[in-house]
């Protein structure tokens, strides 16, 4: 299974990076490859191609803020799970329920 994520939180710092991470360690845990971008403080940070969009099984939304470029995932909202950072750092497996 191939997982593509995006990441933001209000002041795109901790939460941003934390829920980065917590969907990474999740993802291997399960044997699936994964791929995060991050839109934090820095701005966007590891960009999701639109190569990896189109190839991707489950796309994650785990943002408290308005995704950049969300225009990208249109034509993919069948795929899309949606949660908040804080929940993903608190439960990893949120994001397959």
């Amino acid at each position: 299974m191939k997982v593509v994520a995006i990441t933001s939180c209000a002041t795109g710092i901790a939460h941003t990076y934390m829920a980065a991470e917590a969907i990474k360690t999740e993802c291997k845990k399960r044997g699936y490859e994964c791929k995060v971008e991050t839109q934090g403080a820095l701005g966007i940070e590891n960009r999701l191609r639109d190569s990896d969009i189109k190839s991707a099984d489950l796309i994650i939304f785990a943002n408290d803020v308005q995704i950049s470029k969300a225009s990208r995932f249109d034509a993919y909202k069948d795929k899309i799970k949606k949660c908040t950072p804080h929940e993903v750092i608190k439960n990893p497996s949120i994001i397959f329920e």
